[in-house]
């Protein structure tokens, strides 16, 4: 991919605040935060352990409500939506991709990937399917998640947040939970899956092999989004 190619703005988050109260006190977490992500762009947000950057996720995802400014995703103003339309929206546009996993545990790997599907009301077994062999799963599709590595499991979650064709996928610490040599396998799949089919990638991490991977590398510091070259400064 071409690193340096302009492309047109698919997400705005413009002047987005965001403030947590705990314990009777008020943290600003976000302030006044400008960005714009490029449709087909992998971003690598950093900053340290609190900094907000997880928050930003729910925020892009309508998960979560911004106290003040707006996000629009192609077009749409999802910080206008209303719950329900935001969950909707959310099923549709976004896929998920979890530091632990995230698989549920009482469903089979294959029911793990349909998931996305069915809240959609599609039942396309033949694409879960497909997919599962795709990354070397389908002979486990009947197992359910304890009978697989925490590499497989990581598998399972990269293709359930893609069955359903999102344009955006949020990962929050992708390899955050399994070991250097699983963590590249990981990658190659991201890849393979995610950047060679043009799909946008937000994702949070602390590793510097995985930011490496991204187009463009955005600081968190202080509440705001700073850019960062690409010799990493923690």
């Amino acid at each position: 991919m071409d690193r340096e190619t302009k492309k047109s703005p698919l997400i705005s988050l413009e002047h987005i605040s965001k403030s947590f109260a705990e314990g009777g006190v008020v943290h600003q977490v976000l302030r006044s935060i400008n960005a714009e992500f490029a449709g087909g762009e992998c971003i690598a947000l950093l900053g340290r352990s609190g900094s907000g950057k997880s928050t930003i996720l729910n925020l892009i995802s309508g998960i979560d409500k911004p106290d003040s400014g707006r996000i629009v995703i192609g077009g749409v103003d999802i910080t206008a939506l209303s719950e329900h339309e935001r969950t909707l929206f959310r099923r549709k546009n976004i896929g998920f991709i979890y530091q632990f996993f995230n698989l549920i545990p009482t469903l089979t790997i294959l029911e793990n990937v349909m998931l996305p599907l069915e809240l959609n009301g599609e039942n396309n077994r033949s694409r879960a399917l497909e997919i599962l062999d795709e990354v070397g799963l389908l002979d486990r599709k009947s197992d359910y998640p304890d009978r697989l590595s925490g590499g497989e499991q990581q598998r399972v979650a990269i293709i359930r947040a893609l069955v359903h064709d999102p344009v955006i996928i949020l990962a929050d610490e992708p390899t955050g939970n399994i070991d250097k040599e699983t963590g590249h396998n990981i990658l190659d799949i991201m890849e393979r899956l995610i950047r060679k089919k043009n799909k946008n990638l937000i994702l949070v991490t602390h590793s510097k092999e995985v930011a490496k991977f991204a187009d463009r590398l955005l600081l968190l510091e202080d509440g705001v989004l700073k850019r960062q070259s690409r010799e990493i400064v923690w």
